[in-house]
């Protein structure tokens, strides 16, 4: 007789979606299924998706959490549009999924949470399992709460502690469905359990018990197996985008040979940022909790002044209580990068969703002409090289930096290759010598205008630092309307001078079109996934991404100029067509808007792209 394990069958790509209360531990149950993804050598992406309550109202669609992954043997671009199988560990998990799965997906249930309370909570009429709502789905009822509380029975623990790790059992389930080595993430249990070795055990018998069990599992009519990618010779691992931002900071702090310090307020989608570089001392990466937002940025202005490369971190909330720091920095002219995170808005907003609708404010939030470079990280991954190119044009160029991300990023994670050191380019700030006789603090580089870095301490280069004007060149303090309108001009013309020290826009796709697609930041892997999808079914489509958003690349109009209709989509109401419409009014622009906390589906971006070949 034939086993499900001799049936196997190999898949391209798939994605899971693990949901339930935000208690059940599904953030964990992802991230661990992710790490087996990574050793196993799939490409993926990911996107936790949870509510912004620490303990939402149990039971209830609004209290659901889901963390959703895409992993394959090709290239993965996105967390993916539905999900191939949905693990829903309540009713209101699965009520709140029924829109995020595909019609033929897999749906495994924890069979003893569907009881009439909850079906209650989550505001159905009757049983979704027995009612005809999952007509067309391989449905798996699992008795998991059951099950669970059997495999634990030998350790004498309470039912509440029991519970706790039945996601384990759900997990055990997918690892078996595809062909995963269980055994892997008992070095997790090990490790993050290692002060409870009870609780070490009860989660390795869980998940063995889940894992056994899918061999009993008649609905399966076999397993799948999904072969490595072909990643590039190298060493990688899974990597969030907030790590990979904090990893790329300490990147430039080494490649400039200068202590790091980040001065921030915990904030979400922020925080890891500052959890991360706080476990960095031996690095001399200096992490410092401020009482707020505003503490947060001036101690880094001061460390500024002091030669460290100064960082702040938040999001779009603590933006606004430091953008009059941020006039400080660039007046006095100090390198100084701000890692905004962004989330859904205004006011506390989404806290837990993502959005693209700070730019506005990163472009324009400070009273005065306060010009400061911007630049957005596009993918989890490229968090680190962004962190780390903000670093050095901040530094190189004596001037702030506002590095955007965003929740889904931030967030979600992909596989990293980490780079060797010695391959990062060197950071050379402009750090004036001892005693040099021709030193004036606002004497500025021809090439960029940056002026060089005094350091306290210095001999014989004294100087005033402060929020007032300054005369140009003295550095002394200046009421003069003529010499306002010099010092304002030239911090300007610094800004726009970076567009030689940064690379010429790039496009995906042909360099004339019918439609030019254009994005900028966390869209990246969808945008990238519809262009390759709409071109192989023949279409005239071509893909411009930004990342360097002020200044834009020198070679933006002449770009523009080659297509004939351009189509720019963000996740807000229109922040960056309308920078291009105030850049290069002599186009014509179309726009395709979403702000639902909620990332582009391949799906609405294709049928917005093929809406406008049709016209």
């Amino acid at each position: 007789m034939t086993s499900k394990k001799d049936r196997v069958v190999e898949l391209n790509k798939a994605v899971i979606r693990f949901a339930g209360d935000s208690g059940d531990g599904m953030q964990l149950t992802g991230n661990l299924f992710s790490d087996s993804t990574a050793f196993a050598g799939n490409d993926f992406a990911t996107f936790p998706d949870y509510p912004s309550e620490i303990r939402a109202p149990q039971g209830t669609v609004s209290g659901v959490s889901g963390f959703q992954i895409h992993f394959g043997k090709v290239d993965i671009h996105t967390s993916g549009d539905l999900a191939d199988v949905l693990i829903a560990m309540n009713p209101a998990s699965l009520k709140a999924n029924m829109n995020w799965i595909t019609r033929d997906a897999i749906i495994i249930v924890d069979s003893d949470a569907f009881i009439d309370k909850n079906f209650d909570k989550a505001g159905y009429k009757s049983n979704p399992l027995t009612d005809g709502t999952l007509t067309g789905h391989v449905v798996v009822q699992a008795p998991i709460g059951t099950m669970t509380k059997e495999a634990v029975k030998s350790l004498n623990l309470d039912n509440k502690t029991a519970q706790k790790s039945k996601n384990m059992f759900a997990l055990g389930i997918v690892y078996y469905m595809f062909n995963r080595d269980y055994k892997q993430t008992f070095t997790f249990f090990e490790q993050k359990f290692k002060a409870n070795p009870l609780i070490v055990e009860a989660n390795k018998a869980v998940l063995t018990a889940g894992f056994n069990y899918g061999e009993t599992i008649e609905a399966f009519a076999n397993t799948y197996k999904i072969e490595p990618a072909a990643l590039q010779k190298g060493t990688y691992r899974n990597v969030t985008g907030n790590l990979a931002t904090a990893w790329g900071l300490l990147a430039a702090a080494e490649r400039a040979n200068l202590k790091l310090f980040l001065g921030s307020y915990p904030i979400t989608p922020a925080s890891e940022i500052l959890q991360e570089l706080s476990k960095h001392k031996e690095l001399s990466a200096i992490a410092f909790q401020a009482e707020d937002e505003i503490a947060g940025i001036v101690s880094t202005i001061g460390a500024a002044y002091a030669g460290s490369l100064p960082v702040t971190s938040t999001s779009g909330p603590g933006l606004s209580l430091k953008s009059e720091a941020i006039g400080l920095a660039v007046m006095t002219e100090l390198p100084i990068v701000i890692v905004d995170v962004q989330r859904g808005g205004p006011s506390t907003g989404l806290p837990t969703k993502s959005e693209q609708s700070d730019l506005y404010q990163a472009l324009f939030g400070r009273n005065g002409e306060a010009p400061v470079i911007v630049m957005s990280a596009l993918s989890p991954s490229d968090c680190f090289y962004a962190a780390f190119e903000a670093a050095k044009l901040s530094l190189e160029h004596m001037t702030p930096v506002i590095l955007l991300t965003d929740g889904s990023i931030a967030n979600g994670s992909e596989v990293f290759k980490i780079p060797k050191m010695a391959d990062m380019p060197k950071i050379v700030p402009p750090i004036a010598p001892d005693n040099d006789p021709d030193y004036k603090p606002f004497k500025r580089n021809p090439e960029t205008l940056s002026r060089s870095w005094a350091l306290p301490g210095t001999p014989g280069l004294r100087h005033r630092v402060g929020g007032l004007e300054k005369e140009n060149i003295s550095g002394n303090v200046s009421h003069d309307p003529k010499n306002h309108q010099i010092m304002s001009e030239l911090r300007q013309k610094k800004v726009e001078l970076v567009a030689n020290y940064i690379p010429e826009q790039e496009v995906y796709g042909d360099d004339h079109a019918d439609v030019l697609m254009v994005s900028w930041g966390g869209t990246y892997g969808v945008m990238l996934t519809a262009i390759e999808e709409l071109r192989d079914e023949g279409k005239s489509v071509s893909l411009a991404h930004f990342k360097y958003i002020m200044p834009l690349p020198r070679n933006t109009r002449e770009l523009l100029a080659r297509y004939k209709k351009i189509l720019v989509s963000e996740i807000n109401m229109g922040q960056f067509v309308n920078y291009l419409r105030m850049s290069f009014p002599e186009f014509t622009y179309h726009q395709f808007n979403k702000i639902q906390g909620l990332p582009f589906m391949v799906t609405e971006l294709k049928e917005k792209v093929n809406e406008l070949l049709n016209e």
